[in-house]
């Protein structure tokens, strides 16, 4: 067992279109969970996902890449918590609209990352500029 190679990204999404009979860039729910051998890593193939929303809670998993995350758009997720993102030591970019972020004190504590250098909140909490 040791020796099987992940599935890639690519091959899940070929998976699920064969299976479903349906273009993966034009669908709006494609589940790419219980894969064997399992996706180890998410890629750039995930931009063919053009009509996909996922249903993202927290900021988890992150940590492996506290000194190389430079971008995340996490827009029409479930996130209410920064918590897992503040430890983004080189995050520039933060686009997150339309996530359930409830109050302003979650958004002010992103003041604290250095590197932030733009970020984007629209939706549940109105639109919000912030400037260093």
């Amino acid at each position: 067992m040791g020796d099987l190679k992940a599935t890639t990204v690519k091959d899940a999404i070929k998976n699920w279109e064969e299976v479903n009979n349906e273009s993966a860039s034009e669908a709006i729910y494609v589940g790419l969970q219980f894969q064997w051998p399992p996706i180890e890593k998410m890629d750039n193939s995930l931009s063919v996902l053009t009509k996909w929303r996922n249903y993202i809670k927290a900021f988890t998993g992150l940590e492996q890449l506290s000194d190389t995350l430079e971008e995340l758009w996490i827009s029409y997720n479930l996130i209410e918590k920064m918590k897992g993102i503040l430890g983004m030591r080189k995050l520039k970019i933060l686009y997150m609209s339309n996530n359930n972020v409830k109050e302003w004190a979650e958004v002010i504590k992103l003041a604290d990352m250095e590197s932030l250098q733009d970020f984007l909140f629209v939706g549940k909490i109105r639109n919000f500029k912030y400037e260093k």
